[in-house]
C-alpha cells in the first residue's frame, strides 16, 4: 500500500486497500493518455517537430519514456514529469528554510535541496527600512537579524553558475518565522499554486506551504509598517522585543498542533497537500470530536483516504 507504515487490523488494512485502488482507478481514468512508464511510446504528431525533454529518447523513430510519470507538452517540447521526485526549484518559488551559517555578506538556509540556498545581506530589507548599500556595520549586525537555526522564508532569485540558488526576501510577508512548527514533507506532494501564505482567520494560524517540502504553521503575525519602524527608538525596542516574547494562547497552540497533525496525515498518505484538503481534515476529526493525538491514529487515516475517495468520485460525477 504505497509503503504507508501504520499499525493497522485487517479490517482497517482492507477499507485502506479499496480506498486507495478506488483513487488510483480515478487517477488513471483522468490521465489515462497522459500516464507512461518506461519504455513506453508517447504518442506524438510526425509533421510537427518535437523537442524531445526530460524522461525521453528515440527508438526506432518513435519517442519512447525513460522514466515513469505524466506525459507533460509545452508548445513542442515534450518531457516526462515524474510523480516522486527530489525537489527541482524554479524562480518564483516560494520557500522555508533553515539557516546553518552565517557567512561574509550571507546566509546559508537548508530547503530540501542538494545544495545549500544562499541568502545575500544585500537581497533583503533591513531593520530599519531604509533602502541604502549596506556597510561594515550592517554585516557585523548580521546574526541580530538572523542566526543560525532561525527559521526564514524567501523567494527564489536565480541562479548561480555552480546550481546553487540565491534567494531573496525583499517583501513584508518574508522574513525570519517564530512561534510555530516547521514540518517536513515530501517536496512532490506541494504543487506550485497562486498563493503558498494563508491565513487562517478562524484558527489565528499563518500556513505557509514551501515548494520545497518544508511547511510552517504559527501564530498569525501582522506585517509591520517599516517607516514605523524606523521610528522606534531603543526604548521602544526593548519594549517590543519583551512583547514578542509573551506566551502563545492554549487555543492557538492547539490550533496548530491540530493542522500540523492534519499535514502529517495527508503527507503519510500520499495526498496532496492543499488549504482545502487540509481543511476538510481539520474539519473531519472536529465532526468526529478526536482529540489531537488521536487523529495520528490508524483509524483516522483510513477514515481521511475514504473521505478523499468519496470527494474525487463526486467530482469525477459533476464533471461527466
Amino acid at each position: 500500500m504505497r509503503g504507508i507504515e501504520i499499525s493497522l487490523n485487517q479490517t482497517q488494512k482492507i477499507r485502506l486497500q479499496r480506498a486507495l485502488k478506488q483513487l488510483e482507478s480515478l487517477y488513471l481514468r483522468a490521465n489515462f493518455n497522459a500516464s507512461v512508464t518506461v519504455a513506453d511510446t508517447i504518442p506524438v504528431s510526425n509533421e510537427d517537430t518535437i523537442l524531445k525533454g526530460h524522461g525521453t529518447s528515440e527508438r526506432d523513430g518513435e519517442v519512447v519514456a525513460t522514466l515513469c510519470g505524466v506525459v507533460e507538452r509545452v508548445n513542442k517540447l515534450v518531457y516526462v514529469r515524474t510523480l516522486r521526485a527530489r525537489y527541482k526549484p524554479e524562480i518564483g518559488d516560494i520557500i522555508v528554510g533553515r539557516v546553518v551559517e552565517v557567512a561574509q555578506k550571507r546566509w546559508k538556509l537548508e530547503i530540501n535541496f542538494s545544495q545549500d540556498a544562499v541568502l545575500m545581506l544585500s537581497s533583503m530589507n533591513l531593520p530599519d527600512g531604509i533602502q541604502r548599500r549596506r556597510t561594515a556595520l550592517d554585516e557585523l549586525n548580521m546574526r541580530s537579524i538572523f542566526e543560525e537555526n532561525d527559521v526564514v522564508c524567501g523567494e527564489v532569485r536565480n541562479f548561480q553558475n555552480d546550481g546553487g540558488i540565491q534567494l531573496q526576501a525583499r517583501s513584508q510577508k518574508y522574513g525570519k518565522l517564530e512561534k510555530g512548527q516547521l514540518l517536513t514533507i515530501p517536496p512532490y506532494l506541494v504543487k506550485r499554486q497562486k498563493h503558498h501564505f494563508h491565513h487562517l482567520e478562524q484558527y489565528g494560524v499563518d500556513l505557509i506551504l514551501g515548494c520545497n517540502g518544508f511547511i510552517w504553521v504559527g501564530e498569525h503575525v501582522d506585517a509591520r509598517d517599516c517607516i514605523v519602524e524606523d521610528q522606534l527608538n531603543n526604548t521602544e525596542q526593548q519594549f517590543t522585543k519583551s512583547n514578542t516574547t509573551k506566551e502563545m494562547p492554549l487555543e492557538t497552540r492547539r490550533s496548530i498542533c491540530q493542522i500540523a497533525n492534519a499535514i502529517r496525515v495527508l503527507s503519510i498518505l500520499g495526498f496532496n497537500v492543499t488549504l482545502e484538503v487540509i481543511l476538510e481534515t481539520i474539519d473531519l476529526s472536529s465532526t468526529l470530536n478526536l482529540g489531537i493525538d488521536e487523529m495520528l491514529g490508524p483509524e483516522f487515516h483510513v477514515l481521511v483516504a475514504e473521505r478523499e475517495a468519496e470527494r474525487r468520485t463526486s467530482m469525477t460525477k459533476r464533471k461527466g
